[in-house]
């Protein structure tokens, strides 16, 4: 988390005038009290209204609010176009999550600001993806950010079914078609699978370490190597 952020959801803890320790901070930002007692020096430095004292708690006096954020019309137009789209395309958590922000941003946004929100004429439609490739989305999405390896059964373009054991290394959005880059435990190589045709997805309960020659990177290297001598993607999906 950066330190800006990080500064930001303190303040946000603190609000309503409750009485948090640093401890709990701490615990709830992942980091140290050491750092959280100077971050809190560092927000009353700055005017925030924050009273306490460490080994006691921290809370913050009514009445202090944030300054309302400042996005120009350009900036609101692409937060709401992206956040459409990532309703219209994405996983049922990221539609969900699409939704709030738009709220939040809304919420925080000065009220001429507010207006341009809902004369944002730009929409999507909302039947390009299953139910089914939504839930995948998401179950994929976590696995990747929890390094989970992932056994799904693909149907590849000829219609052969196989089971096989990846490592889930990102997500792409094709303008239709989703697909997921891996490391196949099968082929022993770099694999980039449609969502559209993996027949089901079990996290596997096993948790891999990131190895040289088998990150997202060495998959870049090896698509650029590819693409320099006329061989094309590596990204294969069988």
């Amino acid at each position: 988390m950066r330190r800006a952020d990080r500064l930001f959801q303190i303040v946000q803890h603190l609000r309503g005038g409750r009485l948090v320790t640093a401890q709990k901070l701490g615990a709830w930002l992942e980091v140290s009290e050491r750092t959280i007692y100077r971050d809190i020096a560092d927000l009353q430095a700055t005017g925030v209204p924050i009273e306490g004292e460490a080994g006691v708690g921290y809370m913050m006096r009514e009445g202090f609010e944030l300054p309302p954020l400042m996005f120009t019309r350009d900036e609101i137009v692409a937060l709401v176009a992206g956040a459409r789209m990532v309703r219209a395309f994405g996983g049922a958590a990221m539609a969900r999550a699409a939704d709030e922000a738009l709220v939040k941003i809304g919420a925080v946004l000065p009220d001429n600001e507010r207006d341009r929100i809902a004369r944002t004429e730009i929409h999507t439609p909302m039947w390009v993806v299953s139910d089914e490739a939504r839930a995948n989305i998401d179950l994929i999405e976590r696995a990747v950010e929890k390094r989970q390896v992932l056994t799904i059964e693909y149907r590849d373009e000829a219609g052969r079914i196989t089971s096989r054991n990846v490592r889930p290394l990102g997500l792409w959005f094709w303008g239709k078609v989703w697909t997921l880059v891996a490391w196949c435990e099968m082929r022993n190589d770099f694999r980039a699978f449609r969502i559209d045709r993996i027949g089901s997805i079990i996290a596997s309960g096993l948790v891999f370490k990131p190895e040289r020659g088998k990150q997202l990177a060495d998959f870049y290297r090896a698509v650029e190597r590819s693409e320099a001598y006329g061989m094309g993607s590596t990204a294969r999906g069988a």
